[in-house]
């Protein structure tokens, strides 16, 4: 571009009149064409929704999916943490079609050339494909119920409290139970995308990564950071591997500040892709987490064990449900469901005054929340984000067509169930589909703040509820299992679609196109995923049996779970409801007072949804996300332009790296290869004990 001509041409005046010097016009247009994503593609039309679903990918998808859904259920039935996977859907995806695009290009009959669409069309359905292996309770409740799992419980182990695995019952369930997730929220997703602009770390990460191979003319630099720090984090989970030959090894379980901390699970555990996420989380975000942190794992907790043999009984497990651990579960669960209740009613409530006032009042600029119309805050929207919310709006889904799919699948399932499952009354089942809009949408909000999914917490919430009605005489440990099964796949549904939307919205992709992409993988999984269970329940004999290569550990968990729920809340440790009934009210009142503060001072607040987190999971990803705010806060006040520029390419080149080496990790752990060393750390007296019995 010739430099004269582009400062004649970018003249302007402030709103004092005085007009801008030639030079900081252009200096300041240079700064927003190099973080402009969409000025880049402006040359490229952007293809309709019918044209961004082809054959070859569906082809690529399903291949994919497969794939995937191997990984997956081999991490189910191994140790049960299952990574995001949305990343190495959409690198592989491109590397696929790219690679046979480029064959036809050469050989002459390229026909319609691979687009960042088709990129982001192909990602969905693999993820939707692969969720499934997740959601179906391969690796939980749905394996829980089997007489396998069920001969490890001394307890309800009755005939009517017990399942055996079937490819027939079992795609019949799934298909059932798990598309009504897509309709739940998916009239949600203006809301949470462009009004809430929730950050969806993983899908804003993969949308970058898709933008970034399909750019035409990329600024050099960003790549060139994306690529460097996508090389180093790839290369660093490699490193790591080598160090994790056994329990609590490696670089995940380093002391970093000591080993008491590391009790309570405060340390750094040298994750490239948290750090990463911590990067593209706003402030508010990461402080809030660890805000969480200190109150439960720093004083909580401890304070709680201490406790211990007057609230529970002091030989109790860590793990069980009727010691520490129920704290841990149920104020969490109460947290959550506080703030995502308020924030469901406040939307609800906003919806139906814009309906009121559009209807009735006919006031100009008072439109429906989730209508199409601009509002005026997106005239001061930047570039990207004005034509992104312009597509998006675009191809909505119609509003009859979520109803009409949730009604009608509620009413099929709600007649199949029973018969799938007969401890599952047809009431039961109602009751779940009146509150499961409510969790969809707290998960799907809550996974837009910290990119954490926590289905299995409300899948946990659906077993005590409905073992406690049915009771163990009538079925109720499995009752409360496919309870959970069927408001899992609701919750799980639900944020998947709306992380693959976030993706969709940084790429110009239809939510259409989306949607489809998303109910055609959700199909593929139902039936895949039964059959890799299938083939491992077959191939090897003592799945499930603890001490085994697959002893599928989450199992065992969630039969002694629906075993408590039998017993009813009533089982729960001294004074956890409690602590729960304090924090549900003290959640719905931080919100209410942050609403009542307003904008500016409400960021000074923490959020209760992210500080509910860790009181579950732990603290050791809120030390990663809070090193991933610090470096960027510090670059900020070195150099904001660049910080602001390449800010985003570095943190995605974190999450992409370190994501990718989760596929050929998950290869060498299917083909048994095992890593050589195993990096322990032990307390002094420890180790001279070790020293003393090894020594001959």
């Amino acid at each position: 571009m010739d430099r004269s001509n582009s400062i004649n041409r970018r003249e302007a005046h402030t709103t004092n009149g005085t007009k801008k010097t030639q030079e900081e016009l252009f200096v300041q247009e240079e700064e927003q064409e190099v973080q402009s994503v969409e000025r880049i593609f402006e040359s490229k039309q952007v293809p309709s929704w019918q044209s961004q679903l082809t054959l070859r990918a569906f082809c690529v998808s399903l291949i994919l999916g497969i794939l995937f859904t191997f990984i997956v259920m081999k991490l189910n039935l191994t140790t049960g943490i299952i990574p995001p996977l949305n990343v190495s859907a959409g690198l592989l995806g491109f590397f696929f079609v790219k690679t046979w695009t480029k064959f036809l290009d050469k050989s002459g009959i390229l026909k319609q050339p691979f687009t960042r669409q088709e990129n982001t069309v192909i990602q969905t359905c693999v993820v939707a494909t692969s969720g499934i292996a997740f959601s179906g309770g391969f690796g939980s409740y749905l394996f829980g119920m089997s007489e396998v799992v069920a001969k490890q419980s001394t307890e309800a182990n009755a005939a009517d409290n017990v399942k055996n695995p079937s490819l027939g019952w079992m795609i019949t369930f799934l298909f059932v139970v798990s598309f009504r997730g897509l309709f739940s929220v998916v009239l949600l997703c203006k809301i949470m995308i462009i009004d809430f602009k929730l950050i969806y770390p993983s899908g804003t990460a993969t949308a970058n990564l898709i933008n970034s191979f399909h750019t035409p003319q990329r600024a050099k630099k960003q790549v060139k950071a994306l690529k460097k720090f996508f090389t180093f984090s790839f290369l660093w989970g490699f490193f790591q591997c080598f160090f994790t030959g056994g329990d609590g090894c490696g670089f995940g379980s380093f002391p970093t500040f000591g080993l008491k901390a590391f009790e309570n699970r405060f340390y750094f555990d040298f994750s490239a892709t948290y750090v990463g996420v911590g990067m593209i989380c706003p402030y508010l975000i990461n402080v809030s987490l660890l805000v969480g942190a200190i109150l439960s794992w720093g004083i909580m907790w401890p304070l709680i064990e201490d406790r211990k043999g007057h609230w529970y009984p002091a030989d109790q497990s860590p793990s069980s449900l009727h010691g520490i651990q129920g704290y841990r579960v149920f104020i969490a669960i109460a947290m959550i469901l506080g703030d995502g209740l308020y924030n469901f009613i406040k939307v609800l409530g906003r919806t139906l005054y814009g309906i009121y006032c559009q209807f009735y009042e006919k006031k100009v600029g008072l439109v429906l929340p989730v209508g199409a119309r601009a509002s005026p805050a997106e005239a001061s929207l930047s570039y990207d984000d004005q034509i992104r919310t312009e597509v998006f709006l675009k191809d909505q889904i119609p509003t009859w067509v979520a109803i009409v799919g949730y009604v009608s699948i509620a009413i099929i399932s709600t007649i199949t169930l029973p018969h799938i499952f007969h401890q599952l009354k047809w009431y039961y089942i109602v009751v779940i589909y009146i509150f499961a809009p409510v969790l969809a949408f707290c998960n799907a909000y809550g996974c837009g703040l910290t990119d954490w999914s926590l289905a299995s917490t409300y899948g946990k919430l659906a077993i005590f509820t409905i073992g406690a009605w049915a009771r163990a005489s009538h079925g109720g440990v499995l009752a409360g299992l496919a309870a959970c099964g069927v408001m899992m796949n609701i919750v799980v549904t639900s944020s998947d679609l709306i992380q693959n939307f976030k993706t969709g919205y940084m790429t110009l992709t239809s939510p259409r196109s989306m949607f489809i992409s998303q109910i055609i993988g959700t199909t593929m999984g139902c039936v895949i995923s039964p059959c890799v269970f299938w083939l491992f329940y077959k191939a090897f004999h003592n799945l499930g049996v603890p001490g085994s290569e697959y002893p599928a550990p989450y199992a065992i968990v969630y039969r002694n779970m629906s075993i408590l729920g039998v017993e009813g809340f009533s089982a729960l440790p001294k004074n956890c409801l409690t602590l729960c009934y304090i924090f549900f009210i003290g959640a719905i009142a931080i919100n209410a007072l942050r609403d009542a503060l307003g904008k500016n001072k409400a960021k000074y607040i923490p959020l209760p949804m992210a500080m509910a987190i860790p009181f579950y999971i732990g603290s050791y990803f809120t030390i990663d996300m809070c090193l991933g705010s610090l470096i960027l806060f510090i670059w900020t006040k070195i150099n904001k332009a660049k910080a602001d520029a390449f800010g985003p390419a570095v943190a995605s080149g974190l999450i992409c790296g370190d994501g990718i080496w989760t596929l050929p990790s998950s290869i060498l752990a299917l083909s048994g290869v095992n890593p050589p060393i195993c990096m322990k750390f032990l307390s002094r007296k420890d180790n001279i004990r070790v020293d003393k019995f090894m020594k001959p």
